[in-house]
């Protein structure tokens, strides 16, 4: 049987979904990444969290990373974001990021998802976390990582 994980986006559908990201960072300060794996052996959004300290996403200068979780045996997804978001929005900040995914993901385009969610994402992001020449860097990898 084919790794589920590796079959869920084709290389050149991960390409667009790494230029996403990086088109999304360029107005904030905030970071994004996507973590795809087979289950979440439960709750998706406890394996969001669980995933995003494993990536040390914790790890930057304004604590505001996002992580866009996939579970793909479940068909589900969360999105986290680190304290310095979630402390500055409301609790529904991510609900139209959520709604514009799943209404891709539904139609089995699980690579449009990615894409216009993580666009959204970042541009939600740039209201709270502008981009600050003098101060921003990237600081976390702009990829996607499997578990």
């Amino acid at each position: 049987m084919q790794n589920i994980v590796e079959a869920f986006l084709t290389t050149i559908e991960e390409q667009e979904v790494v230029a996403a990201i990086r088109e999304a960072e360029k107005n904030t300060s905030g970071e994004i990444r996507v973590h795809i794996e087979n289950t979440s052996n439960g709750d998706v959004d406890a394996r969001a969290l669980e995933v995003f300290s494993m990536l040390k996403m914790y790890n930057t200068r304004l604590q505001n990373g996002v992580l866009i979780y996939i579970s793909v045996e479940e068909k589900a997804f969360a999105i986290y974001g680190d304290k310095g978001i979630n402390t500055i929005v409301s609790s529904t900040f991510w609900d139209d990021t959520i709604a514009l995914m799943k209404s891709h993901f539904k139609q089995g385009d699980f690579k449009q998802g990615l894409v216009d969610g993580i666009l959204k994402a970042g541009q939600e992001l740039q209201t709270h976390f502008p981009w600050d020449a003098t101060n921003d860097i990237d600081e976390l990898p702009n990829t996607i990582s499997k578990g």
